[in-house]
């Protein structure tokens, strides 16, 4: 089959190339093959595709953790958990979707439904389950909350927004790089936003909210946010940091005062070295949480732009540009 490959095992965009000779994938017992239609790009992949990413245990090198497409054929398992041959699906891999077939466990697919579209199915999978993972499992949201989504105009707190409008909070906030990524923000649901380029984010909230400051935090940025975090959490406040984008280490003085004084909570997770069991729970919060939405229309699945998987270099130059608002999608022909 086609898979993308990396020239040298690591390297930048231009490393990406199409194999044509990458063997098909066998499933397991409790496996389905999928001929993928479509796969999404997240930020890990690049990371994944410079080296500095823990690949799970037995995953295999092909990066992508996203698809939609129809099931080829089962493992030896004699129960399939409701789906055929033929069936159209879509779910998340501990990796190999960018490539023309896929094995993965029966329990992480989701029948795709008529309504999205194969791109749209495949933009679902890794960044909603992410966000339903921080708001509900690691968060412990509850309706009434008010919750700051970092990043906001990317592929998770995008879907993080919608969630967290539909599941009451009290108020939802962004920061983005950009008015523009603002603008957009507000009008899937957050109630503001604060720009980390015109000034400090965190005294731009605390006046926003009286000095209340937001129960829970979601953040992708790390070590530059440390002490902005703290200053922003209300008290009894939550902060769930799913990424390092800027950086590992805290740098200067930073006082951590508020850890007590605020009773604050710092955690930590992730989704992809999670074990299977774990991500079904998510999968199935999925089901129940997001996906009736999604088929009518009031949850959206925004798509910056749909590449061929031949053009998978310029696919990730986009996606490292940090220019986009939405998934950035590869058809598989």
């Amino acid at each position: 089959m086609r898979a993308v490959d990396i020239r040298g095992e690591t390297g930048p965009a231009s490393a990406l190339f199409i194999n044509s000779e990458t063997a098909v994938p066998k499933p397991t017992h409790n496996q389905a093959l999928v001929r993928i239609k479509a796969f999404g790009l997240n930020r890990m992949d690049l990371l994944q595709r410079e080296g500095k990413y823990p690949v799970p245990s037995g995953a295999p090198n092909t990066m992508g953790v996203e698809f939609s497409g129809i099931i080829d054929s089962f493992g030896s398992c004699s129960s399939t958990l409701g789906f055929h041959v033929g069936d159209e699906v879509f779910g998340l891999a501990y990796g190999g979707a960018y490539a023309e077939y896929i094995a993965v466990s029966t329990s992480m697919l989701i029948h795709k439904p008529k309504q999205l579209s194969w791109e749209q199915a495949a933009g679902v999978p890794e960044t909603w389950i992410t966000a339903i993972q921080a708001l509900y499992l690691v968060g412990e949201y509850q309706a009434g909350q008010s919750v700051l989504w970092h990043a906001g105009a990317s592929g998770v707190s995008i879907a993080g927004i919608q969630l967290s409008k539909a599941a009451e909070a009290s108020a939802v906030y962004v920061t983005a790089s950009s008015q523009a990524k603002i603008q957009f923000c507000k009008s899937i649901g957050a109630t503001e936003g604060f720009s980390y380029k015109e000034g400090n984010w965190a005294d731009a909230l605390l006046s926003h909210t009286g000095g209340k400051g937001v129960d829970l935090i979601v953040d992708f940025v790390g070590a530059d946010y440390f002490e902005k975090n703290l200053k922003a959490a209300a008290r009894d406040g939550h902060i769930v940091n799913l990424g390092f984008l800027g950086g590992t280490v805290v740098k200067g003085d930073v006082d951590i005062s508020p850890f007590l004084g605020k009773r604050l909570r710092l955690e930590g997770s992730s989704l992809r070295s999670r074990d299977e069991g774990y991500q079904k729970k998510l999968r199935d919060l999925l089901v129940e949480h997001a996906l009736p939405r999604l088929v009518d229309g009031r949850f959206k699945i925004f798509i910056e732009k749909v590449f061929d998987m031949e053009e998978i270099q310029k696919a990730h130059e986009v996606l490292e540009s940090n220019q986009t608002m939405g998934k950035l999608i590869c058809r598989v022909h």
